[in-house]
């Protein structure tokens, strides 16, 4: 795939003539044709990659529940502007503004969640190590609290670990391919709370962070 040269500085490192754009045409069953265009800089390694659906979308939701360890290999477009929740677990991942989009499975969104459930418990862990006191009940009670939501998204689809997974995109570009996946319109209020991701970087630097 060819690079094409994008004439603005890069928004995170500001170096001009660093910037170069690819984009791709490929086709995901259900989804449909669509563009992955992902943006680079060969400066600093900044990368922002997303989904542009060939039709255009309307604002919604999907949702999965996890009830047989073969979900977990349900796949799943995510693109920059999507949250993605597990309701039952309280847990949510908003996009911010360096949100890339991916196309990975149930198994490696939970994964994510993992990933930054783990590094929330070792800092919690390290700070009690450093308490030369009595024990903070806080922390103790959030450790607790980390380590049984490690357990729960490790062990999804068994017997006694069922929850959903929640994708809610105002743009509409991502999608959960799986035949018990339920569609819905996102409500008013979701739609004004929901934050729809960064910029893209080709159309604008002056709001990039």
């Amino acid at each position: 795939m060819d690079e094409q040269e994008v004439n603005i500085p890069c928004p995170i490192c500001s170096q001009e003539g660093q910037l170069r754009m690819i984009a791709h045409v490929d086709s995901i069953p259900y989804f449909g044709e669509h563009t992955q265009v992902t943006v680079l800089c060969h400066a600093c390694g900044w990368r922002q990659t997303d989904f542009i659906p060939a039709e255009g979308k309307k604002a919604g939701a999907w949702n999965l529940t996890i009830n047989d360890p073969e979900k977990l290999r349900s796949r799943v477009v995510r693109s920059s502007s999507c949250t993605v929740r597990i309701p039952e677990l309280d847990l949510e991942v908003m996009p911010g503004s360096n949100s890339t989009g991916y196309v990975s499975n149930i198994e490696g969104v939970l994964n994510r969640f993992i990933d930054i459930i783990q590094m929330v418990l070792r800092d919690i862990e390290r700070d009690e190590e450093e308490n030369t006191e009595q024990p903070d009940p806080e922390n103790v009670e959030a450790i607790a609290t980390l380590k049984g939501l490690l357990d729960t998204v490790g062990h999804a689809g068994q017997e006694g670990h069922h929850f959903s997974v929640e994708l809610l995109d105002p743009h509409g570009h991502s999608m959960i391919l799986d035949s018990d996946a339920i569609e819905r319109a996102l409500t008013d209020e979701e739609l004004e709370a929901l934050p729809i991701g960064p910029d893209p970087a080709v159309f604008s630097s002056d709001d990039a962070q």
